[in-house]
Parts: structure tokens; C-alpha cells; sequence
């Protein structure tokens, strides 16, 4: 007889299910990888923190130093810092003009010059109103001769030729008493180096054979104020010079002896 009953096959075994204490450790690993990341946070934060106080406090210690040092250039006459002189050179190099415009502009400034220079007008501090005349005690005396030359007077002590002075010899003959003098005075200076009457006595000499140069004796020459007797040279520029002095001094000596014999 076949047995009716079915015979059921046997149950899968479960799988165990993890108690608390096998849970545990998974959840302690994962909590320490967690504490792990958020130390690392706040120590990279700190950090940057550090960092930056440090970046600021760096800058506030180089604007202090900078202060100072501007404080003891401005102090000590120093002026402008550096940086600013060179930043302010900058800005005149870009404002300066071209070549083109430094010449017009000079060109403009030498014109505004030069009419300004036309137009300047001094007032004279003192106004003479009243011409001062000039007497040199020839106004009463007519030119008879005059040439250009060069006088020297011979010197006792050194027995040497000196050299009085260059300008104009000239015979003046007074309008009264109408005696000759020998008159000469120095270029620009007009100070006179030979002033005697024209005597008889007297003898122009060639000096040294040269034919455009006299001597002769003076007896009592004038021209340092006192009488005094000298020994004078005269040269001109060529002998038709030296000749036409010696017609006019010859004939300066024939008037004065008739007027000389008289007294």
C-alpha cells in the first residue's frame, strides 16, 4: 500500500542574522574616519587662519616701517620718497613735448624775450639839467698842425727809451700872444704826455738814421704839471708824415724867435 502522505522537502537554512556586538565595530571605523576628515578640516582652517594673521600682520609692519621712513625723510629735509619722484619723473617724461614742439617753443620764448627787452625802459635816477663845460686851455689857441704818432722820453736814470703814450701831436698857436706850443695827449685817455712852446734852441734830430722818426731837447716840458727838462722821440707811420712835422715845427720855431727877441 503506498503511503499517501507527502513528504516535504527540507527547509533552506536561514542565514544568521549579525548581533549587536558583530555591528558594532563597522559603525566605530566608519565614526573614526569621519572624526579623522573633520580634524584634518579644522587643522587645515587653522592654518589658513595662522596664515593670514600672519600676511596681515606682515603688512601692517611694512606700512608702519614705510610711515617711519617717509616720517624721517619728511624730518630730515629728505622729501619725496624715491618711489614717488620716480613715479612723478614718469609723469613729466609723458607730459614733456616732442623735439618739434621744445623748438617752437623756445623759438617763442626767445621772441617774447626780445620784445620784452625792447620794451624795458629805465628812468635815470639823476637828470642834468645843466651841460658841464670842459675847458682844456685850448679854446683861445688855433690848430695850426696835427698827425698821429707815437712819443717816447728817454730815461737819465735807467738810460732807457719809454714810452710816453700814442695819439695825436698837434701845433697850437695862441690868438693873442701868438705863440706856438707843441700840444699831444693820449688816445681815449686824452691825458697829456708832451706840452712845451717851440723854441729856437731846439734841433729835430734823426733817432738812430731812421727817416721817419726826431729827437730833439726840451727845456721845459709841462706835462707832469712842473717844468721840467727831457729828452723827446717822436715816430710816425712813414716819412712823408715825419717830413710834413718837420716843416710845421721848423716854421712853428721862426714865429716864436720874433716874438721871443720882442720880450
Amino acid at each position: 500500500m503506498t503511503d499517501s502522505t507527502t513528504t516535504k522537502p527540507p527547509a533552506e537554512p536561514s542565514e544568521p542574522k549579525p548581533t549587536e556586538s558583530e555591528t558594532e565595530p563597522t559603525r566605530n571605523s566608519e565614526g573614526a574616519e569621519a572624526d579623522s576628515e573633520n580634524k584634518e578640516s579644522s587643522t587645515t582652517e587653522t592654518k589658513s587662519t595662522v596664515v593670514g594673521m600672519a600676511s596681515s600682520a606682515a603688512s601692517t609692519a611694512s606700512a608702519a616701517a614705510s610711515g617711519v621712513k617717509d616720517s624721517m625723510f619728511s624730518m630730515f629735509g629728505g622729501g619725496v620718497r624715491k618711489e614717488k619722484k620716480v613715479e612723478e619723473d614718469d609723469e613729466e617724461a609723458r607730459n614733456e613735448p616732442s623735439g618739434s614742439s621744445k623748438a617752437q617753443k623756445k623759438d617763442a620764448d626767445a621772441e617774447e624775450e626780445v620784445e620784452q627787452a625792447e620794451d624795458v625802459h629805465f628812468e635815470p635816477v639823476v637828470h642834468l639839467t645843466e651841460k658841464v663845460e670842459t675847458k682844456t686851455h685850448e679854446e683861445a689857441e688855433d690848430q695850426t698842425f696835427k698827425m698821429r704818432a707815437k712819443l717816447f722820453k728817454f730815461d737819465r736814470d735807467t738810460r732807457e727809451w719809454k714810452e710816453r703814450g700814442t695819439g695825436d701831436v698837434r701845433l697850437l698857436k695862441h690868438k693873442e700872444n701868438q705863440k706856438t706850443r707843441l700840444v699831444m695827449r693820449r688816445d681815449k685817455t686824452l691825458k697829456v704826455c708832451a706840452n712845451h712852446y717851440v723854441t729856437p734852441d731846439m734841433k729835430l734830430s734823426p733817432n738812430v738814421g731812421s727817416d721817419r722818426s726826431w729827437v730833439w731837447n726840451v727845456s721845459a716840458d709841462v706835462s707832469e704839471g712842473e717844468p721840467e727838462a727831457q729828452t723827446l722821440a717822436i715816430r710816425f707811420a712813414n716819412s712823408e708824415n715825419a717830413n710834413l712835422f718837420k716843416e710845421g715845427f721848423i716854421k712853428a720855431q721862426q714865429d716864436n724867435e720874433k716874438l721871443f727877441t720882442k720880450e
